[in-house]
């Protein structure tokens, strides 16, 4: 397939690919991100990151359909005093728009700004910049953001909430006021010297 790992801008819609698919759905867990979460995993991936952990989820097909009755799920779920918030994980969580902006938006309407929403992508945060207007729904409905292919040359078991070291983790809001990137204040990886944490490196 052309461009396999690194698409042109537009070049993939969801709309397209996408067969609102789920590979999982992962309630009360405290490794997709910042404190509790409930984590849904959506099907269907074109990055085919070498090294990547979950292959299976890489096809449209995987798994089962996202149905109402687990959106509800999810919901009732997130209710829970103690639970922070919702990430999106996969698979390709902006190839599979009309499932997760149809969740954020209810997440959204249901919770305010009560709840937080982290989602990965396989994306960098400027080939979202020229992406498709589904896709930067999607964006300005999430909190924070880790961007990037899995770079299986950079992995690094010390970095906090990524794979690879070429991946960082974005305040969305703050990036999106700003107009570049700004990266997570609570960044708390296990050494000092990755790439996320030197500003040069960050375009």
């Amino acid at each position: 397939m052309k461009n396999v790992r690194n698409p042109s801008p537009q070049e993939w819609k969801s709309e397209e690919l996408s067969q609102n698919y789920i590979a999982d759905y992962k309630a009360f867990n405290f490794v997709d991100g910042e404190g509790v979460r409930n984590s849904l995993y959506v099907s269907g991936c074109l990055f085919a990151c070498e090294g990547c952990y979950n292959v299976a989820a890489q096809s449209f097909r995987y798994g089962k359909p996202y149905t109402l009755e687990l959106e509800n799920q999810i919901i009732e779920d997130t209710r829970h005093d103690y639970v922070q918030g919702v990430t999106l994980l996969g698979g390709e969580p902006f190839l599979n728009t009309a499932v997760t902006l149809q969740l954020t938006n209810r997440l959204r309407k249901e919770f305010g700004e009560t709840k937080d929403i982290w989602s990965w992508t396989g994306y960098t945060w400027e080939e979202l910049m020229f992406e498709t207007e589904d896709k930067l729904e999607l964006l300005r409905n999430i909190d924070i953001l880790v961007d990037g292919r899995f770079e299986l040359a950079k992995k690094n078991l010390m970095l906090q909430f990524r794979g690879s070291s070429n991946q960082r983790i974005i305040d969305v809001k703050k990036s999106l006021t700003k107009g570049e990137v700004v990266l997570w204040d609570k960044l708390n990886d296990g050494e000092a010297s990755f790439e996320q944490i030197h500003k040069d490196k960050l375009i």
